[in-house]
């Protein structure tokens, strides 16, 4: 079983990253950061966390964008702001497409979904700190079986809570 942690839009919280990372860290792959943490690259919050840096991040040490592999899973990163995510994926997925991925992790808009779009999967886990939305801030688990067949992407509260109305299964098989 893979099982990745998404975050995204911390915006300089960092005892609540910290919990959130502690909370997870042992039954996890990898952990990532879509940006917007406003913390530095260095910082003990980040430690262990791929991390891309957001429009609010001003630590150049940080990449703007990511590009790896846990298991079968592909995964781009990038905060979003360069890629026109308010207003199309169009240009987040080429670029995806470039690095062949299958899994897009992005944020920015502080608005959380998941989307399928033929074989790629597009996760925004939202803000922690500052939702746009009727949900609590949020974060996301990733889990797939080794085959891809069975995908769950479930998005939690700051405080480790479910919110199943955003809960999503697919297969990228």
């Amino acid at each position: 079983m893979l099982k990745v942690l998404i975050i995204s839009d911390s915006h300089g919280w960092e005892e609540e990253v910290m919990e959130i990372k502690q909370r997870h860290q042992h039954e996890v792959d990898a952990m990532i950061h879509c940006g917007d943490s406003e913390l530095s690259h260095d910082s003990r919050e980040l430690e262990g966390i791929h991390t891309v840096q957001g429009n609010m991040d001003f630590d150049s040490k940080l990449p703007e964008e990511l590009s790896f592999e846990v298991g079968k899973f592909h995964f781009f990163v990038a905060h979003g702001h360069l890629h026109q995510i308010k207003t199309t994926l169009m240009p987040i997925s080429y670029r995806a497409d470039e690095e062949g991925a299958n899994i897009v992790c992005f944020g920015h808009s502080h608005i959380p979904g998941v989307e399928k779009v033929e074989n790629k999967l597009f996760i925004n886990p939202g803000s922690i700190r500052l939702p746009r939305t009727s949900h609590p801030g949020s974060y996301v688990l990733l889990s797939a079986d080794e085959a891809l067949k069975e995908i769950s992407v479930n998005f939690y509260t700051k405080d480790g809570d479910e919110i199943s109305a955003l809960a999503y299964q697919t297969s990228l098989a």
